[in-house]
């Protein structure tokens, strides 16, 4: 089935140093853009993380120190990444929680302003655990009935992940070929932050999502504590959530 987009679609996936979102860094991304008249253009880059690959990273994705040593950094090539996802929605495997979230910081450390909360956000995993609950070989077996050959490169999991998508609106009438829909169905949770630290209440107003304040308005806790701003711009959380908590405590003092 050929999908129905309204924006030009970016399936992507990350091979990156580790799984912390704050302190670990990119060393491939592939990516698949599909344009709403059926046309793909695909593109994979190595990047130099400028730290050293652990050896339970270089086991899972076969990249080592040596492959990236004189490829660019993520900062030499932002600007023009940035420009090949213009406009662009995106979609991925895992991509809400883990994908999104370290290219955003990426992003910001590159000093390259760009606005992903405009973007829809389609998560593969996410629709295939709703509907089936396995990993991303299994779900490439069962909706495509081929085995995924080298699983865990970027360019083997991002074209896997594109196809799975497609047969998975072949085989459920009730996902709808509108990245829309499936932008909210893969969806679990309403972040602020791509992080989620921070969600949306079902009256739309941001409410911490850890801690001792959970559950409590981000702007009720900027003003009766202080201190609480200071501690999370000080402390050991992705630059995306920092960003937006700033934009939340500006809101607070133009509001007056």
């Amino acid at each position: 089935m050929q999908l129905n987009l309204k924006n030009p679609l970016v399936f992507f996936d990350l091979e990156t140093t580790g799984i912390n979102i704050v302190k670990d860094r990119i060393v491939e991304i592939s990516f698949v853009k599909v344009y709403p008249n059926g046309k793909e253009e695909s593109k994979t880059r190595r990047i130099n993380p400028e730290m050293p690959i652990p050896p339970e990273s270089t086991a899972i994705h076969g990249i080592t120190d040596e492959d990236v040593k004189d490829c660019p950094t993520f900062k030499e090539i932002a600007k023009s990444l940035a420009t090949q996802i213009e406009g662009c929605d995106l979609a991925g495997y895992n991509s809400n929680r883990f994908d999104i979230p370290l290219l955003a910081e990426e992003f910001l450390r590159a000093g390259v302003d760009i606005d992903l909360n405009k973007r829809k956000f389609v998560d593969v995993q996410t629709i295939f655990h709703k509907m089936e609950q396995r990993t991303l070989s299994a779900a490439y077996k069962f909706y495509c009935d081929k085995s995924l050959e080298n699983a865990h490169t970027a360019e083997a999991d991002t074209m896997a992940t594109y196809e799975v998508l497609k047969a998975q609106l072949d085989r459920y009438p009730d996902l709808q070929n509108d990245i829309n829909f499936l932008s909210q169905y893969s969806s679990y949770t309403n972040n602020v932050d791509f992080a989620g630290r921070m969600v949306y209440n079902d009256k739309g107003e941001e409410v911490i999502n850890f801690g001792k304040y959970k559950g409590r308005l981000v702007e009720e806790v900027l003003k009766n504590d202080p201190g609480y701003y200071s501690w999370i711009m000080n402390g050991d959380f992705p630059l995306n959530t920092k960003k937006i908590l700033t934009e939340i405590k500006l809101r607070g003092f133009n509001s007056k």
